[in-house]
């Protein structure tokens, strides 16, 4: 494929995620790209590759769906396909959920309503993966009548555990002093005053918790996959976690990825995803146990991640799939591509200062391939891009990557140390 045909994606988000996609998209087309969302931030600020439409309360109905149905009207009558493309678990959500009502306007690659549900919510998540002989952590299962009853909940792992929302979306809407996106826990008391804090605070679903599986940070891995409309997994990539943030609403978010070729795991996964009948992206965060060397999965996203630009760092760009499987129409023919093949190509993935990198990966082999990267040239952020490169942007990413440097200080020994 050489020459790009004519088509409108639209985006929806306002995180890195969503200018990591149109970045990719920019890199794809020379195009701006619209963004619809309920309100702006950083990554987006300032910036000339996209035009940001702001909407409010856009992230839940009635108004979502009632500002999509204008924005219907106005395409009604546009002879270029439309690709509309979410960026958070939110607006997956809410896309997958009116998926019958937008296809007659858009080109939606999202699974159906029923099947997201069940994959977003970890609870359902797992059982899923106990149907398909998937691996995951020791798993309890803590409910809002458990915590009522009054009587105590007992960890069966040995502490630290892991603590967790089953449900990711309506965890966006629960604020409290310490909330986390994701909780260690050392001790039974603190066990107790951390759920106690979460269903007094209006959390209604149910608690995950896990046995913890020992090791840092590079332990983890994330994988990126695109799956066509004929339920065909045509692009696996993944990436090997050096360092997450360690600030409490945004643990587990990575922020240096060091590209990586598995080809047990990118089949297991394949197999998974085609069975399932999944269509669109899927993310899959995991984390290598070395008790049972095992890789096991946390989580799947039904959406690239907010660190996915990492994959068209490494030369296989997001945007690329959607458009070659609903507007070129040629990748039901193509084969699939394993991602990471070829090490002398690797690009490392950072989403914070190089000098925060070096001071707080763990040391290790992978490490040393890092450094080699930064070394050679061989790296890349989602923000700063050169085509999109204002004096005033460059100061909002310099300032927004400088933050993390305090963050770090502040929050990675008691979260991460």
């Amino acid at each position: 494929m050489t020459e790009v045909p004519n088509f409108t994606p639209i985006l929806l988000g306002s995180d890195m995620n969503v200018y990591g996609m149109a970045r990719s998209f920019h890199e794809l087309t020379g195009a701006v790209i619209d963004v619809y969302a309920r309100e702006q931030l950083a990554p987006t600020r300032f910036s000339k590759i996209v035009n940001v439409h702001l909407v409010q309360d856009f992230d839940a109905d009635p108004n979502f769906i009632e500002e999509m149905r204008k924005l219907a009207e106005t395409y009604k009558d546009h002879k270029e396909k439309i690709l509309l493309i979410a960026c958070g678990d939110g607006y997956a959500e809410l896309v997958s959920k009116h998926k019958d009502e937008l296809s007659k306007t858009f080109v939606c690659p999202y699974v159906d309503y029923d099947l997201l549900k069940r994959l977003n919510n970890k609870e359902s998540f797992y059982q899923v993966c106990d149907e398909y002989d998937l691996p995951y952590p020791g798993t309890k299962i803590i409910t809002k009548a458990m915590y009522q009853s009054g009587v105590a909940i007992a960890s069966p792992y040995d502490f630290p555990v892991a603590l967790k929302p089953a449900n990711s979306v309506e965890w966006l809407d629960i604020h409290f002093e310490g909330r986390k996106k994701a909780f260690t826990i050392h001790s039974q008391v603190e066990l107790n005053t951390v759920i106690g804090k979460i269903y007094d605070n209006g959390y209604q679903s149910d608690l995950i918790l896990q046995d913890f599986i020992p090791g840092d940070d590079s332990n983890m891995r994330v994988l990126n996959a695109y799956v066509d409309q004929n339920h065909k997994v045509k692009m696996m990539c993944l990436g090997h976690p050096l360092l997450e943030d360690p600030t409490p609403a945004a643990i587990g978010n990575y922020v240096a990825i060091l590209p990586e070729y598995n080809q047990d795991l990118y089949d297991k996964m394949q197999k998974f995803l085609e069975e399932i009948k999944f269509t669109g992206f899927a993310n899959f965060d995991m984390k290598y146990d070395e008790r049972d060397k095992t890789f096991k999965l946390f989580e799947i996203n039904i959406r690239q991640g907010r660190s996915s630009f990492f994959v068209t760092l490494n030369g296989y760009n997001l945007a690329s799939w959607p458009m070659r499987d609903y507007v070129v129409g040629d990748l039901a023919d193509a084969e699939t591509v394993y991602g990471n093949q070829d090490k002398s190509k690797y690009q490392l993935w950072l989403g914070v200062p190089n000098k925060v990198f070096k001071q707080y990966a763990a040391d290790n082999p992978a490490k040393q391939e890092a450094l080699e990267l930064l070394n050679k040239g061989q790296w890349g952020t989602t923000v700063f891009y050169k085509k999109d490169m204002s004096p005033k942007r460059w100061v909002l990413m310099k300032y927004m990557f400088h933050n993390y440097i305090g963050r770090y200080k502040q929050f990675f020994a008691e979260n991460k140390g």
